[in-house]
């Protein structure tokens, strides 16, 4: 198949108003369309489309509104960054600090700690652990943190104690190392238990899902109308604060609203003075025009504990 043919930013504008697009502001759009590439605004016009196959649009559809959409969904990635920056510092903490106390600075390397299981890639078995600390290690050689410079510098080909190694482990990593432990391992409930969960395999769910959108958010990718491949586990053992009263619809758990709050639950018990639920709050409210059912806030997701607005 051949490569479609490239377009100026005139011509793409033309292109749209062909296909029926409306604008208010020409000059502005083309200034916009110089930095915000088409293609990448093409996910937020995606549904406002009447032909998907001929590419025309509905009636009234204003390129404006889809840079409402683009700049809400900017808007709503940087507030759940701050979340998911507080999720993992606090993963990090409790993982360092339990299992040290217990088992060494060294315990990441004690593979009697963790799950003997294996995953096949391309016809070749692999353990998780022994793949997860060989990630965790590749972190290590190539940090330029000045903490693990000196590290390696004082201590040629020696181990790091877990409290220097783990604090520049990605999210994914550490996601990867407790969900990996021991289900026997008193630690691994705690840890679970000091972040709002009953069971380590909840909040494995929860970080795994966490962890997607981390990095959804990290490059700077679309979260507006997305479907997510990671959902994370609905119905909570007994939860000990505000959850769901109700089950949530399909669309509530196939779209990011399942996923955030999540992250608004997690935050209440490990951070509970923050502002991000009511930060989500006020960006519905100072863009009413934004239709956030496409983010799965439907069904009276307001009225849920989690969500009342008299609740953080």
């Amino acid at each position: 198949m051949a490569n479609k043919p490239s377009y100026i930013v005139e011509e793409q504008i033309a292109l749209l108003k062909q296909r029926g697009m409306l604008f208010q502001d020409e000059t502005q759009a083309a200034n916009l369309l110089k930095n915000i590439s088409y293609y990448r605004l093409k996910g937020y016009w995606w549904d406002m489309q009447e032909d998907i196959v001929l590419h025309t649009f509905k009636p009234r559809t204003y390129f404006e509104d889809i840079i409402d959409r683009y700049n809400f969904d900017r808007h709503l990635r940087l507030i759940l960054f701050d979340a998911i920056e507080r999720i993992e510092v606090a993963l990090r903490t409790k993982l360092i600090y339990h299992l040290s106390i217990a088992y060494g600075g060294l315990w990441y390397l004690d593979a009697s700690l963790f799950e003997n299981r294996t995953i096949t890639f391309n016809n070749t078995t692999t353990s998780i652990y022994e793949s997860t600390i060989n990630e965790l290690q590749k972190e290590f050689s190539r940090s330029q943190e000045i903490f693990i410079k000196d590290q390696r510098s004082r201590y040629p080909n020696q181990d790091s104690d877990a409290w220097k190694i783990l604090e520049i482990a990605s999210m994914g990593t550490l996601s990867k190392l407790y969900k990996n432990l021991k289900h026997q391992l008193p630690q691994k409930a705690i840890i679970a238990k000091e972040m709002g969960l009953n069971l380590a395999t909840e909040l494995s769910s929860w970080l795994e899902a966490i962890t997607y959108v981390r990095n959804i958010i990290a490059h700077h990718s679309r979260l507006w109308s997305r479907s997510m491949v990671k959902t994370p586990i609905e119905r909570i053992n007994n939860p000990v604060g505000l959850w769901f009263n109700n089950r949530l619809l399909p669309v509530q758990t196939k779209k990011p609203f399942l996923i955030i709050s999540c992250m608004v639950y997690l935050c209440n018990h490990i951070s509970p003075n923050h502002h991000i639920k009511s930060k989500i709050l006020e960006l519905f409210k100072s863009n009413p025009s934004i239709p956030i059912y496409k983010l799965g806030f439907v069904n009276n997701w307001h009225d849920e504990p989690l969500w009342a607005a008299t609740q953080k």
